[in-house]
């Protein structure tokens, strides 16, 4: 059953978020990348700041997040998105292609023209491929875990 339509986004800036979303963000990061994943990495790596945070949210939960990460901060010339993640129980649903549809979005209305890059756990790299992303790495380990650089090259007249 296809619920994505039901789902609330909300796109702030770091200091636009209250400090109950910031919770509710880092809490499900925790959930997924450390508990469920059991990869100990330090999450607050000093980007956030810098970064745009999309949230969906469905009956005042949160259950998929990313954040848009400027160019310049992580790469040089293209937009990144990063710590995409879905809450288990609201995948197979199609809330992650849904985030990933609103972060492609949101990326280019706030960084036109710019190519977006995220770095994929490897077992994802056709959900990705299937949204516009070319494998542009071979695999690499990223906090243990298998992982293959994505590129979805700009399109100057569309998303």
């Amino acid at each position: 059953m296809n619920q994505a339509a039901d789902i609330l986004w909300s796109l702030k800036t770091f200091d636009q978020l209250s400090a109950h979303e910031l919770y509710a963000i880092i809490h499900l990061r925790e959930k997924v990348f450390v508990v469920e994943q059991d990869c100990v990495y330090l999450d607050a790596d000093g980007l956030d700041q810098a970064c745009l945070h999309l949230a969906g949210r469905r009956a005042d939960q949160l259950i998929a997040y990313l954040r848009v990460v400027p160019p310049g901060v992580k790469y040089k010339d293209a937009v990144a998105l990063g710590r995409v993640v879905t809450d288990p129980e609201a995948r197979g649903d199609g809330a992650g292609k849904s985030l990933m549809r609103e972060g492609i979005k949101a990326a280019n209305e706030h960084f036109p023209g710019r190519d977006i890059k995220l770095s994929g756990q490897q077992y994802l790299e056709r959900f990705y491929q299937n949204l516009g992303f070319e494998t542009v790495s071979e695999p690499y380990l990223e906090d243990n875990i298998p992982h293959v650089a994505m590129l979805r090259r700009r399109r100057p007249e569309s998303s």
